[in-house]
């Protein structure tokens, strides 16, 4: 009889279960978004426990719409987005603050202190990390300086601390294991990329007390035991990534120099590395990839902060469109986008520019401007911001990406996979399978739960859906590409008075 893989995909909007059959089919699914706060220009907030929740539901939904025996099942993988913080009561399991998003930038200013103060050299050695609002740490030391009371209990191990993946395996076990793994560490801006262990230096240095922390664990093997209250049998929690390691597994980038692009909220690249880390000189992350029991893998990152929530703007806060096919529409309908320009810096740049300080930008406008050349430029913005990563990628590595593997809400798009392909010169495969983030933690789970031997038992079951071959001239590929640059050049300036006429490109 086959077996079963259940994936729990927690998103930074929604939370999926989809349970999978051993031959990579999707037997049955359900997706419940969960609400998004913004208290202040910046920040970022989900409430835990309405994730806890939601989360729960639709793991309860998608067995009970399956029919299969919840025995059946041979493991439970866990994706999440990745650098969001909860800290939570230990005695009684609820969140002392709402949790603080990956996007929230509060924590800036502490950045901007740990910067003055000389750290970046030694945690860039020693994580693979640069100095940013994005990671784990920052958004903790704000915390632990804004709650009162909080650092004395931290101290005393009353209260714990943990990325999304943490929190959910709290409670999904009953309250039995505190835990992440390493992929999800490797996020924190405290973890040692050699050891693979919190670096004791980095905890002292930046005052985070080691005991509200969790255990670090490989990313595929027996984590945590399922409450049985949730679904019955004793079902094993073995396997758990951040959602972008983990789509890096489902799409089988397996040998060194492979890599794929994920477009959702935000973009994010990765290559496989292998065995050792590679450390970059242009602005990207050096990651930890995976840890399959037999110590951490390694990939270099690029992340693009706003991709898809640029198309989302457009809906929520515009109403340009009422939906996202719909932006492709409007783009379909127009040649070009006419010399529009779409900088979408809502909260700063990601990699390579690193830029904290930047906001969005919509240039080139003309009387002739209408709703289909924004759309279209809303959408060439998100393959310009990955072809930016893709370049410093290529230069840091050493060797060319031959084939850029996607997925991700916005890889159905043809007119942007097309896009892609032009402005990068880089063959684009999407597969047929696009949840490659949920697959890849089944996937995880599926490995140690004996249902597939090796990995090349895992990269057989992907299979190409489309490959977007480049077709645009070099001399079209070099001025919308110089256009572009002028454009993120101007939105860095923008926002430092005085600036702009330094950082503007001379006639």
């Amino acid at each position: 009889m086959p077996s079963y893989l259940l994936a729990l995909d927690e998103g930074t909007t929604s939370c999926r279960a989809i349970l999978f059959a051993d031959d990579g089919r999707i037997v049955s699914s359900t997706q419940q978004p969960f609400r998004q706060s913004y208290p202040r220009p910046g920040w970022v907030e989900h409430d835990p426990e309405e994730i806890l929740k939601t989360q729960i539901a639709v793991v309860q939904d998608t067995i009970a719409k399956s029919a299969v025996d919840p025995a059946r099942i041979a493991g439970i993988g866990l994706t999440n987005q990745r650098e969001t913080l909860v800290v939570w009561d230990k005695a009684s399991g609820r969140p002392v603050y709402p949790a603080i998003v990956w996007q929230c930038r509060r924590s800036a200013a502490i950045c901007s202190r740990l910067k003055e103060a000389g750290l970046e050299p030694e945690i860039r050695s020693r994580t693979g990390l640069v100095i940013d609002a994005y990671f784990t740490a920052t958004k903790l030391i704000w915390l632990l300086e804004s709650l009162p009371g909080l650092r004395a209990r931290a101290e005393k191990g009353e209260v714990l601390a943990g990325t999304i993946d943490s929190w959910l395996i709290w409670h999904l076990s009953g309250h039995r294991r505190h835990v992440t793994d390493r992929s999800n560490a490797s996020r924190t801006m405290l973890m040692n990329l050699v050891s693979g262990d919190w670096d004791d230096l980095l905890l002292k240095e930046l005052a985070i007390p080691r005991a509200m922390l969790p255990q670090i664990v490989p990313s595929s093997g027996i984590i945590a035991p399922l409450d049985p209250m949730i679904l019955p049998g004793n079902l094993p929690i073995c396997g758990v990534a951040g959602d972008q390691q983990a789509a890096l597994f489902g799409q089988a980038c397996f040998e060194p120099g492979m890599a794929k692009n994920t477009y959702g909220t935000g973009c994010f690249l990765l290559m496989y590395t292998g065995k050792q880390p590679v450390r970059s000189g242009h602005g990207l992350l050096t990651t930890v990839a995976w840890d399959l029991g037999s110590g951490p893998e390694y990939a270099l990152e690029g992340s693009v902060f706003n991709a898809g929530s640029a198309i989302q703007w457009l809906r929520d806060s515009l109403g340009m469109i009422r939906s996202a096919p719909e932006c492709d529409q409007l783009a379909e309908s127009v040649p070009d986008s006419g010399g529009v320009t779409f900088v979408p810096a809502f909260t700063g740049l990601g990699a390579p520019h690193w830029d904290m300080q930047a906001r969005g930008m919509l240039a080139g406008l003309t009387r002739g401007s209408g709703r289909e050349q924004i759309a279209r430029a809303v959408l060439e913005s998100i393959a310009h911001q990955s072809l930016d990563v893709l370049d410093c990628m290529q230069a840091d590595a050493h060797r060319p990406i031959p084939v850029l593997r996607v997925d991700g809400g916005a890889s159905v798009s043809d007119l942007m996979m097309q896009f892609q392909a032009d402005i990068s010169d880089i063959a684009v495969d999407r597969p047929q399978l696009t949840e490659t983030t949920a697959f890849g933690a089944a996937c995880l789970a599926g490995l140690s739960a004996g249902v597939w031997p090796d990995l090349a038992s895992v990269a057989a079951i992907r299979k190409a859906d489309r490959i977007f071959e480049p077709a645009m001239s070099q001399v079209e590929r070099q001025t919308r590409r110089e256009s572009w640059k002028h454009a993120v050049a101007t939105a860095r300036a923008y926002a430092r008075p005085g600036c702009l006429a330094d950082q503007a490109p001379q006639p």
